[in-house]
């Protein structure tokens, strides 16, 4: 079951944020980033997903700075819209997520876990932010051109090889710098497009979508105990 909550970001701006899961019994705790489609169906039903395996998850709202509420179709209409939203908020997205972080700190060692504009989110985060166990990359566009930077926590990252918008090329950019440079990074490339976790999408891919997500979990429990 999930519910929503209010946040406040070190700005004073206030958000809402889905929320799931026991904060008192949970093993830890996961910041959910959304894609630039909104806290959408899709991004609030991750946060009972998490709650399931045992996680208390925090999702928050990241387009509230510019459109409270708002959802948007995966289509055309829906990306050129989510595209400017992303650009209107980018620069004040990580004060939300910092804002998300702490909220979910009280339910033990914190992770992010973002896809899409999330998951370059959630890069970003372990980068520059520091007290994270963890953070998750579902095909984030910026990692490639972001290669090399240190993080500051174990991170797993998820691709597509079929993902016209991430050309391999980039993702192997990536995986050699971090190989080189960053022992925290591992990599996986699945047959599968941009969008292959969400099964709102026509890019879902259920058997790459299973095999993540099982990734997932490991690695979230292992850098929670």
């Amino acid at each position: 079951m999930t519910e929503m909550i209010q946040l406040t970001a070190e700005d004073g701006h206030q958000l809402t944020a889905c929320v799931a899961g026991d904060p008192s019994n949970a093993k830890g705790s996961i910041v959910v980033l959304q894609e630039i489609f909104g806290l959408n169906g899709h991004i609030r039903d991750l946060p009972r997903r998490f709650a399931e395996a045992g996680y208390y998850a925090v999702a928050p709202a990241l387009f509230d700075r510019v459109e409270p509420g708002l959802e948007l179709d995966y289509d055309a209409d829906g990306r050129a819209r989510g595209i400017e939203c992303k650009n209107a908020v980018d620069g004040h997205a990580i004060l939300d997520v910092s804002a998300a972080i702490s909220a979910a700190s009280m339910a033990g060692p914190v992770s992010v876990v973002g896809f899409c504009w999330g998951g370059s989110l959630a890069w970003r985060a372990a980068t520059c932010l520091s007290g994270l166990a963890g953070a998750v990359s579902y095909y984030g566009g910026e990692l490639p051109a972001k290669a090399g930077l240190a993080s500051h926590c174990p991170v797993t990252a998820h691709f597509g090889s079929r993902d016209k918008g991430i050309p391999l090329d980039g993702v192997n950019t990536f995986i050699a710098a971090q190989a080189s440079s960053d022992p925290h990074v591992t990599t996986f490339v699945y047959d599968a497009d941009h969008g292959f976790n969400c099964d709102a999408r026509s890019q879902f891919d259920e058997a790459a979508a299973t095999e993540a997500w099982t990734r997932t979990l490991t690695f979230l429990d292992e850098v929670s105990s």
